[in-house]
């Protein structure tokens, strides 16, 4: 078996590769998705050079966090649904907050916030395939959202996020991440902290790539299936 230094290299070579060959010329991080994976994965990823962590559950991020006090460069994200009672635990605990989808959980956030800290790195979660069991603000409420949160003092906007249908549909999935790139271009041309569009996971990385992601989301690929 490989490494998880060794399969997280594998993971940016092949980032590398598929920026390279669709002529990108933006630039796509990874976030580690490390939920369900004990704080020694996290530290063996950090040792190997990764920096950003996906977290879902915010309790048991707070466990990690506390694991791994010195690894000092850690950037924890936030991708789960936001629970109202969840969010002075995770403005406490997370750099990042990448699911923010309703008004009343940024103002929540926003005033949980230690001042003594850095304003929350905030991405809106737009509901891309526009179901309703789906989380997610809707796209034509995205800038109502958005210039709410600008205006929140411990909250900074960096962009959106989305997770698109769970479907092989190559022309689906490529009609979302286009949406996306025009929703993302939109907010940058308003709002000068903007920079990050997080989409694209195990099963659509390479379209997300080729489609403006900024960031793309994998967590098997570097640390192996997932305990329960």
């Amino acid at each position: 078996m490989k490494t998880i230094a060794e399969q997280l290299q594998s993971v940016y070579q092949a980032i590398h590769n598929c920026a390279a060959e669709c002529a990108t010329e933006h630039k796509t991080t990874l976030l580690a998705v490390s939920k369900k994976h004990p704080a020694q994965a996290i530290r063996d990823a950090y040792q190997a050079g990764q920096r950003a962590f996906g977290e879902n559950y915010a309790q048991e991020a707070a466990s990690k966090k506390a694991e791994l006090p010195d690894l000092p460069e850690i950037e924890w994200h936030f991708i789960g649904p936001i629970q109202s009672n969840k969010t002075r635990l995770i403005a406490d605990t997370f750099d990042w907050v990448q699911s923010v989808d309703r008004a009343k959980i940024a103002r929540r956030l926003n005033e949980q916030r230690d001042t003594s800290l850095a304003p929350l790195n905030i991405c809106l979660q737009v509901n891309i395939s526009l179901k309703d069991n789906k989380s997610g603000v809707h796209p034509d409420d995205m800038m109502p959202l958005a210039e709410l949160v600008d205006k929140l003092p411990y909250l900074t906007l960096r962009g959106l996020m989305c997770i698109g249908s769970a479907t092989d549909d190559i022309a689906v999935q490529q009609a979302e991440f286009s949406t996306m790139q025009q929703l993302f271009s939109q907010l940058k041309d308003n709002y000068a902290s903007v920079d990050t569009l997080s989409m694209g996971m195990s099963g659509d990385w390479q379209l997300a790539i080729k489609s403006g992601a900024t960031m793309i989301r994998l967590g098997t690929a570097i640390f192996g299936s997932r305990g329960n």
